[in-house]
Order: structure tokens, then sequence, then C-alpha cells
């Protein structure tokens, strides 16, 4: 699973004209799986991103995760986060996971990280034309790979 994260101060997924979800502060996570990913990815990852020290402290240092700000978090389906470049200038998708193998553990992911966070985690829709819309705060971008433990 790949995923980027983005601190934002507020948030939202449009789906032909209905705000389907929306936040404030807290966290958007852009989410890309491939056919390998597998639960132990799911579990890593989301006490990676419940945990991670990226919101300010009393003192204006990043000391604080999402859970200890009481955050909210979106999570949008993003295939072409595993696109290849290598060939020409069209990207390739084939290492992305066809939607029969993402779709569960994409919902997977989303219940593993409202465990995790123990409140509801808005989403996208899988698979849909959405339109985001994000205050990223900081700026603050992280991008993790749950194959690449770094």
């Amino acid at each position: 699973m790949k995923v980027v994260i983005q601190r934002v101060s507020k948030a939202s997924v449009t789906i032909e004209s209905n705000i389907v979800a929306s936040i404030g502060n807290g966290l958007l996570i852009l989410l890309g799986i491939v056919d390998e990913d597998t639960q132990e990815d799911i579990n890593w990852l989301s006490n990676k991103i419940t945990n991670l020290r990226i919101f300010g402290d009393e003192n204006g240092v990043m000391n604080k995760s999402v859970l200890e700000i009481y955050g909210d978090i979106i999570v949008v389906s993003q295939f072409t986060l595993h696109a290849s470049t290598k060939k020409g200038n069209r990207p390739s998708y084939i290492k992305a996971a066809k939607p029969d193998v993402a779709i569960p553990l994409y919902e997977t992911f989303v219940n593993q990280l409202e465990l995790d966070l123990n409140k509801k985690v808005h989403t996208g829709q899988f698979g849909a034309d959405m339109k985001v819309e994000l205050i990223n705060d900081g700026p603050v971008t992280i991008i993790i790979d749950s194959k690449n433990r770094e």
C-alpha cells in the first residue's frame, strides 16, 4: 500500500456536485493498493498513520498525532499512486490492484483506521470521479509505502 498523507485544516470530497465527505483539522489520505497488499500492510500502515506526530503541540513543534488532537481523516482511493512512467509519456497502471482485490482491502483499511482512531473515518467513493478540495496545513505532505518501511 502506498499513501500520500496531507495534514489539513479542512478537506472535502465532492461527487457529481454533492459533498460526500468533509472534515476540519486532520488528515487527507490518498491510498493506492497493489495485489500483494495484505492485512499486515493494513495494520502497520494504520498504526503508523494514527500515531505519526505531525501536528503542533503548545510550542508549535510537530509532536502530536491525529489521535492526540482528536482530528478527523478522509481516505480517498487513488490507483494512480502506482503509476509507472518508465516507458513513453502515458503512465501505466498495471501494478495497481483491480477492483475485485482493491475494494475489500480499501474497506478493511478504512475499518482498521476507525478502530485505531476510535472514530468514524470519512471516505470518497471507490472508483468514482471525485473532486478533492483541501487546505494543506503547513504544508505537510508525507508519502509512505508499506513495502518500504523506512
